[in-house]
């Protein structure tokens, strides 16, 4: 009773400094994101990871995760099997792990206590063995925040000490230094637990942009060394935080790219003087995808106004496929996208912990034997730890590999269509989009972008199934989670070049009609026009063309951002 008690008593205490602390971050003028275990999403991994806003804990979430580990040490108090408390830790099967109390309450020997922290410190040093080059600093506050809020959820066991020090890290900027590579994707636990080294004081971390050692950091911070021990080293390091900060980052990307795709599509088929028949909602509605009925509302939106609207003449009655089956490739992407974020909100917002331990739990009366023995009611606090698969990422990995093939076709498409601007046979404009009969203009520039292509097919290829067992063959399968989310940021990338050669293109072969007849374009194609003409201006003679493509890529990317 006395314990139950001082743990309400510990919790309102907790609560008041909480407030206290979102009071003192809001009186900054600091963008606040509370976290809670439940409710993260993708742009508030983004916001935090980028400085863009601070981390509170709802005191109700930090509860949880005292009384979680308060689960833990009861069962290893118990005799249970705890990994790290009471197996693995070098114990002699003879010798006494608890005392017993005069109350009956029993707790552990400082002989325990000692050497489970002893094998907390050796699992966090043994384990951080990733390969450069370092992340980078965005990256790692993202896994710092998404390995937070999974802790939240109360699944964990580690102590209240542990998830606090990841919300001072990131509020304070404690940077650990992380490896960016050496993970097979079942856990990032070669990467992970660098994290952990500072924690202790350990290792090193950037902080206000000198790069000093962990002890000093964390002096310099005003924070206190974790004393790992029971299932904190296993909490720290065994978690898809890693892979999933980059494919948090890597389908942000995606979604931004998308947003300015059908505005360059849009643009594009006024280059061609194309046919918009195959995205009017009559056609849409004789096979209605949705993803591809959205696409085509899209474009419609974007051309709105267009002069494509108006009959002309020269204008084709069937365009090539690369321009009539884009919407069907945009809305593809755009499906693919939407159903990795599905899965990437689970990922972020429950705990991939093994073992789990679930709080306030009981076994129903027709429990068998073997799964009984995970429960425990202690009087003050009851429960069970379960081995679980649950550090599996498969689901968010299956998704973003889709991602990755779906924009590969969206790849193939535009530099289909870009090919096509270059050639008189369909546009009726000159060859290469020249100014004039001596310019030689885009004759060479296709090199880049089907190049490009190229490198987006390789990287398409799905990799979550090149793995091989480790670990005296008990971790017999993995995920490549880390490489399947850096394969899906470079197709991005990629495509924000391929995009915008092939805005480069399209504005060219819209100033030459122009020539002969004015034209209007959409609002939404017109718009962007004139902001792209800001930057890269119409090609009248022969110039070289590498300022040109890296500012059209850079214009994509800020015109995304907007």
């Amino acid at each position: 009773m006395k314990f139950a008690i001082a743990r309400r008593l510990a919790a309102g205490l907790v609560c008041l400094v909480a407030m206290q602390c979102l009071a003192c971050v809001a009186w900054a003028g600091q963008k606040v994101v509370t976290l809670n275990g439940q409710d993260l999403t993708i742009e508030q991994v983004v916001e935090i990871a980028e400085g863009r806003a601070d981390v509170a804990i709802d005191p109700a979430a930090l509860d949880l995760c005292a009384k979680s580990h308060e689960l833990l040490m009861a069962f290893a108090a118990e005799g249970r099997p705890v990994y790290g408390l009471t197996v693995g830790v070098g114990l002699n099967k003879d010798k006494a792990i608890f005392h017993t109390a005069a109350d009956g309450r029993k707790t552990l020997t400082p002989e325990v206590m000692d050497l489970s922290r002893q094998f907390n410190v050796n699992a966090l040093r043994a384990h951080s063995a990733g390969v450069g080059p370092d992340m980078e600093p965005e990256m790692v506050r993202a896994t710092m925040v998404i390995r937070l809020n999974t802790l939240l959820s109360g699944r964990t066991g580690a102590q209240v000490h542990v998830a606090e020090l990841y919300r001072d890290f990131l509020n304070k900027g404690v940077t650990p230094v992380v490896p960016s590579r050496g993970t097979v994707g079942e856990c990032d636990i070669t990467l992970a637990p660098h994290i952990g080294l500072v924690m202790m004081g350990e290792w090193q971390a950037d902080y206000k942009g000198k790069r000093i050692s962990g002890a000093d950091a964390l002096k310099k911070a005003g924070l206190k060394r974790l004393d790992a021990f029971g299932k904190d080293a296993l909490s720290i390091l065994s978690t898809n935080a890693p892979a999933m900060a980059k494919t948090v980052f890597a389908v942000s990307d995606a979604e931004r790219f998308l947003s300015v795709a059908t505005t360059v599509f849009g643009l594009s088929l006024e280059g061609l003087n194309g046919n918009v028949a195959p995205f009017i909602q009559p056609v849409n509605d004789v096979r209605p995808f949705t993803c591809f009925a959205a696409a085509s509302k899209a474009v419609r939106a974007e051309l709105e106004g267009s002069y494509l609207w108006t009959p002309m003449d020269g204008r084709a009655l069937q365009d090539p496929l690369s321009y009539r089956t884009t919407t069907y490739t945009l809305g593809a992407a755009m499906e693919a996208l939407a159903d990795v974020k599905t899965k990437l909100a689970v990922q972020l917002n429950s705990s991939d912990d093994n073992p789990a331990v679930v709080v306030d739990v009981v076994p129903a009366k027709d429990t068998p034997a073997q799964l009984a023995k995970y429960y425990l009611d202690a009087g003050y606090v009851k429960g069970a730890i379960f081995p679980t698969s649950n550090f599996e990422p498969l689901p968010v990995v299956l998704k973003a590999q889709n991602l990755s093939v779906a924009l590969a076709h969206v790849s193939r498409n535009a530099v289909m269509r870009t090919l096509r601007l270059s050639d008189p046979h369909f546009t009726h404009l000159s060859r290469f989009l020249a100014a004039d009969d001596v310019a030689i203009n885009f004759g060479a520039i296709a090199k880049p972008y089907v190049s490009l292509d190229a490198d987006v097919r390789e990287l398409a290829n799905p990799v979550s199934i090149d793995t091989v067992p480790v670990a005296g063959d008990i971790e017999d399968t993995a995920t490549n989670s880390m490489r399947v989310a850096d394969r899906l940021s470079r197709i991005v990338d990629n495509l924000y070049y391929i995009y915008g050669l092939e805005l480069f293109h399209a504005a060219q072969a819209v100033d030459l009609r122009q020539r002969d007849a004015a034209i209007e374009l959409g609002h939404g194609t017109g718009e962007m026009y004139k902001a792209y003409r800001k930057v890269v201006s119409f090609v009248d003679k022969d110039r070289p063309f590498t300022p040109d493509i890296a500012k059209s890529h850079d214009f994509l990317k800020g015109y995304a951002i907007r």
